[in-house]
């Protein structure tokens, strides 16, 4: 265990987070393990709900949390929205289209109400395509205690510190996919790093985090709009940076290929030929193996170290990342029910348990805290699980509105972000 949480510290992309934080996407760690050590397991629409605020727009991102302050972003301000499918794009009724979201807003709320401190909109009036079921701006926010960074897709990454002051602002260029974008940024070091794409133009971005100047770019070939074409791919996956060996690697998934990267530089170190044609879920790293799509790959080698993957699998994911705790991965299917995998060995464990569907279809990725399994599903609802390799379902909480954002936990806190509010659950003192 103790092995396990050193790997852990290595992998934190910002700066030292404690237990009551959940700096970005999938928390201090990147891969969805909280430090709290309270969390709470039972509510609904009026038990345990510490305050709910309501949000002006449906919107897919997870907040961030660093000690009073709660971070949202949201687009708003919609025209011809719902996006309506041009007769002449090629992906027919599964197909985006054109709108606009002229205003798309970092939203800081107070941590102990709910309160909206401050909120900072950047304007963007030019229509881009995007898919009904993903909102603008569903990147969540990162932040290290003392900027918060956001990216607003084609309307580029925005900085602001703690009381709302923009400290810079980067203009990416036009992103263009059906089905837009999502990928949220990361910290590393000094340096923010963001997936811009998919799309034709598709590129690896790292800016200095404090003035917002390009340190590097590096594109990505093979990508497509599918605006015109019949080649529907992309990534929506976000990075993450592991400690391999004495060097540090940015790693990243791509249709059919997963590659590492030097964060320092952005050269590619290696790569596998993994994965298929839509990257969705973000990688897993833990002891010197890369968890991706239920494939698992030796890390420490260079070019094409295909051959390097594990013989045994670890289920399979779509959407939602897994989470690794321990010996145990844990996962959800694509209908809602539960896995528990030993991730050394691929032997399932919960299998036989699991009576019927406890869960529903989740787009939300699981986040481990306190021994506990948590994952949101898109009808609002949470389910909680015992974690360890006996089953034990501890309850599902239902808020009734539809989500399709990652559940938070922060210290005794957990955050939901529905389509219609941001909710604080915690158990009353």
């Amino acid at each position: 265990m103790t092995r396990y949480l050193s790997a852990l510290a290595l992998l934190s992309c910002t700066a030292v987070a404690g237990a009551d934080d959940w700096p970005g996407w999938r928390g201090p760690t990147g891969q969805g393990n909280s430090a709290a050590k309270n969390p709470p397991v039972e509510w609904d629409k009026t038990k345990n709900v510490k305050w709910k605020v309501a949000l002006p727009a449906p919107g897919n991102s997870t907040p961030a949390v660093w000690g009073g302050r709660v971070f949202v972003t949201q687009a708003s301000d919609l025209t011809k929205w719902p996006p309506k499918v041009p007769a002449d794009f090629a992906g027919g009724s599964s197909a985006g289209g054109h709108a606009i979201a002229e205003k798309r807003s970092v939203m800081c709320f107070a941590r102990a109400d709910g309160k909206l401190l401050w909120q900072r909109d950047t304007a963007y009036k030019e229509p881009e395509i995007t898919h009904p079921t993903n909102p603008f701006c569903s990147a969540s926010p990162v932040t290290d205690g003392e900027r918060v960074i956001a990216s607003h897709g084609s309307a580029g990454l925005v900085c602001y510190d703690f009381e709302g002051k923009l400290l810079w602002h980067y203009d990416v260029g036009k992103l263009e996919h059906l089905w837009g974008t999502a990928s949220s940024p990361i910290l590393h070091g000094d340096l923010c790093i963001q997936w811009c794409g998919p799309g034709e133009r598709q590129f690896l971005l790292a800016v200095d985090k404090r003035t917002g100047k390009k340190v590097w770019e590096t594109p990505i070939p093979g990508g497509d709009a599918g605006i015109t074409s019949k080649k529907f791919l992309g990534t929506w996956a976000t990075p993450i940076v592991a400690r391999v060996g004495d060097r540090d690697e940015l790693i990243f998934p791509a249709p059919f290929k997963l590659s590492g990267y030097d964060p320092k530089t952005g050269k590619e170190l290696w790569f596998a030929k993994i994965g298929g044609t839509y990257c969705y879920s973000s990688p897993l790293f833990v002891d010197g193996v890369l968890i991706y799509g239920g494939s698992l790959l030796k890390l420490g080698g260079a070019g094409d170290i295909t051959k390097d993957q594990l013989r045994h699998k670890v289920g399979s994911m779509f959407i939602s990342t897994a989470v690794v705790a321990g010996d145990y991965l844990y996962t959800l299917n694509s209908v809602g029910v539960p896995g528990c995998y030993e991730w050394k060995t691929g032997k399932e464990l919960w299998k036989d348990q699991v009576e019927g569907r406890p869960a529903g279809e989740a787009w939300g990725s699981l986040v481990h805290a306190a021994g506990r399994v948590y994952i949101t599903d898109r009808r609002g609802a949470t389910a909680v699980f015992a974690a360890g390799a006996k089953y034990e379902h501890l309850g599902t909480n239902k808020l009734d509105e539809h989500t399709d954002a990652s559940i938070a936990i922060a210290g005794g806190d957990a955050f939901v972000r529905t389509h219609k509010h941001l909710w604080c659950i915690g158990e009353k003192k």
